[in-house]
């Protein structure tokens, strides 16, 4: 039984050769078709696995309290009610709010200097607490996170961020093992260097409009050396932004309304904070995405289509000039379901030998795009099936018309055609 489709596609391989322009030309419509749904596929699930970086250290499970920004006149106003966001919002938070069992905190400092024995820098400095590092899923490279001891103590210890390493470091030629023990210099403060955190996975340090991932070029110090040992701008808050971590079972939305009763009532009725909900941005990135998907679907599916017309085309042109062959076929004792099965065949091959230069074509067009775009790209292996699956239906379905019509000439008539 495999014998005999082999024989089939052999015949229709040798028959497609026959006409190579030809066979070129309808090709390049499976071959754009297929690319074009492969490349989809890949930058589609390329931004859905950047997505989920950016929103794992965000964490999904995390509302966001984010200090806004007024001008000077106003915000002097703002302050005769609301002391900007401190402590007490987080421990008000923490004391009436069961769904929130978590939080970690950050403030700026405002930087003059950064240097060390080797370079200078322009990197932000953090004041944060100890469970900042978890609550942005940071990974280190050497050394050790900041803890309890150095928020008591006061300490002036500090984790370096990736970038910031090695921008401070790199002339010395250290590895963040050799970073540990180093001192560098903010403002008037000299930091002991206690850890450098590992790069980011993702690339991106913006997600829907949101500013995140800049930890890389960072240094963090204990918030209470940053309270302590740092000057505090005019009219400043105590914090610059608070993460306040949910159970899994709470509502993201109906939380953050909650979050935002209680800040407002402590804040004289003031929207001095701007919240930031991660899962709601997730879903909204996911909106778009399926947006996205269903535009290029589209598109792809169009080209598809035309190829198929190809495929149909020069099938049917086949019958036309092969009408003499078919009849003598018929006169020597083939069936009608020989002469379909051997037009399917070579409508077959050629949507096969279309997916899978398409395939090829895709993976490379996918790259290209990513290279220039700067948008991440993911091979998906159910997309290359996928595609390729939908190359060879919309090839064999094309080709079923030219069979049956082929199948049903007058062996008689077929003979005698010119």
């Amino acid at each position: 039984m495999w014998s005999k489709y082999f024989v089939l596609v052999q015949d229709a391989i040798g028959e497609l050769m026959s006409q190579k322009l030809r066979t070129f030309l309808t090709l390049l419509g499976m071959i754009f078709g297929v690319g074009a749904v492969i490349a989809m596929l890949n930058i589609g699930e390329g931004a859905e696995k950047e997505a989920l970086k950016l929103i794992d250290s965000m964490g999904v499970n995390n509302i966001i309290v984010n200090t806004a920004q007024f001008p000077g006149e106003e915000l002097s106003e703002i302050r005769e009610e609301s002391l900007g966001l401190s402590m007490g919002d987080v421990e008000a938070a923490l004391a009436t709010l069961p769904f929130v069992d978590g939080f970690s905190a950050s403030r700026a400092i405002r930087i003059h200097d950064i240097y060390s024995d080797y370079a200078k820098s322009n990197a932000q400095v953090l004041g944060v607490t100890t469970s900042y590092f978890e609550h942005g899923n940071l990974q280190l490279e050497a050394g050790r996170f900041l803890n309890q001891d150095d928020e008591a103590a006061i300490a002036q210890n500090a984790v370096l961020g990736a970038d910031t390493a090695s921008e401070l470091f790199e002339d010395a030629g250290f590895s963040a093992e050799q970073m540990l023990g180093e001192y560098v210099k903010v403002n008037h403060v000299w930091l002991r260097v206690v850890g450098v955190l590992a790069p980011p996975q993702g690339s991106k340090n913006e997600f829907q409009g949101v500013k995140i991932g800049g930890d890389r070029y960072r240094i963090f110090i204990p918030l209470s050396s940053s309270l302590q040992k740092f000057a505090s701008e005019f009219l400043a808050s105590e914090l610059d932004s608070f993460k306040l971590s949910i159970v899994k079972e709470t509502d993201p939305i109906i939380a953050a309304k909650a979050i935002d009763s209680l800040l407002k009532l402590r804040h004289g009725g003031l929207q001095d904070y701007a919240l930031v909900i991660p899962a709601a941005l997730l879903e909204q990135q996911k909106q778009t995405q399926q947006i996205f998907n269903i535009v290029m679907a589209c598109v792809a599916g169009i080209s598809l289509l035309v190829g198929g017309i190809g495929i149909m085309n020069i099938m049917l042109a086949n019958v036309m000039e092969r009408t003499k062959e078919i009849g003598l076929l018929r006169a020597v004792g083939a069936t009608q379901d020989d002469i379909r099965m051997q037009f399917i065949a070579e409508s077959f091959t050629i949507s096969v030998m279309g997916g899978l230069l398409g395939i090829f074509f895709g993976l490379l067009l996918s790259e290209i795009i990513g290279f220039y775009s700067g948008w991440a790209v993911s091979w998906s292996i159910p997309a290359i099936f996928l595609s390729l699956s939908i190359c060879m239906i919309v090839g064999v379905g094309f080709g079923v018309f030219p069979a049956i019509k082929a199948s049903k000439l007058n062996p008689i008539d077929a003979l005698h055609s010119d």
